[in-house]
C-alpha cells in the first residue's frame, strides 16, 4: 500500500477507540491538518461468538487501547511537528503516541502484516476461538449433545472442531462448529 507518511501508534483511553478516530477524522479539515495527517485506522475482525445461546457477530479490535495514524510527524529537520503532536495530545480520549516525545514509526513490514491480516478479515466473519486442542468439552447441539469430547484439530477457517467422543466405548471422531460445545 502506497503511503505518504509513516504509521504511529497512539494509545488511547479503553474503548475510546472509535471516539478518538472519529474526533481525528472530523477535525482535519477544520483545522486544516489534511497534508500532515492521511488517515486514522483501527484494525478490527468480524467474529462470530455464541453468548447465552444466540450467535452474534461483534468487531474485535486487534490492539484494544490502540489506533494507527499515517502521519508525516517529523519536520524537515527531524523533529517532532508540533502542530501534530498537539492535534493528538489535545484529541479527548488519547493518552498519546506510543514511544514518549520520539516516537517511532511501525516498520513497512509490520504495516503490511496489519494490513494483510485486515484484507483477510474482509471475506467474512469467522468464529470466535475460546478453546486449545486437548481441552475436554461437552457437546451441546446436535446427534451428539450431552456428550464429551477431546479436541483433536481446530479448523478456524471453517468454524469447526474435530472431537474424539467416546461412543459405547470406542473413540469416534466426531466434527462440530464452536457454537454447538461448551467447556466440560
Amino acid at each position: 500500500m502506497e503511503t505518504q507518511g509513516q504509521w504511529f501508534v497512539v494509545q488511547t483511553l479503553s474503548g475510546h477507540e472509535m471516539k478518538v478516530k472519529d474526533s481525528i477524522d472530523k477535525r482535519l479539515e477544520l483545522e486544516e491538518m489534511t497534508e500532515l495527517i492521511f488517515e486514522a485506522l483501527i484494525p478490527m475482525e468480524r467474529v462470530t461468538e455464541v453468548k447465552l445461546g444466540r450467535k452474534t457477530t461483534i468487531n474485535r479490535k486487534f490492539f484494544p487501547g490502540y489506533i494507527l495514524l499515517n502521519a508525516v510527524l517529523y519536520n524537515e529537520d527531524n523533529q517532532v511537528d508540533d502542530r501534530i503532536w498537539t492535534y493528538i495530545q489535545n484529541t479527548n480520549g488519547t493518552i498519546g503516541f506510543v514511544g514518549g516525545d520520539r516516537p517511532t514509526p511501525l516498520s513497512e513490514d509490520e504495516v503490511n502484516d496489519i494490513l494483510d491480516q485486515l484484507n483477510k478479515g474482509d471475506k467474512g466473519t469467522k468464529p470466535r476461538i475460546d478453546f486449545d486442542i486437548g481441552e475436554t468439552v461437552k457437546i451441546r447441539d446436535g446427534a451428539f449433545e450431552n456428550f464429551e469430547g477431546k479436541i483433536e484439530n481446530i479448523d478456524p477457517d471453517r468454524g469447526k472442531l474435530k472431537l474424539s467422543v467416546s461412543i459405547f466405548g470406542r473413540f469416534t471422531p466426531v466434527e462440530v462448529e464452536y457454537w454447538q460445545v461448551e467447556r466440560g
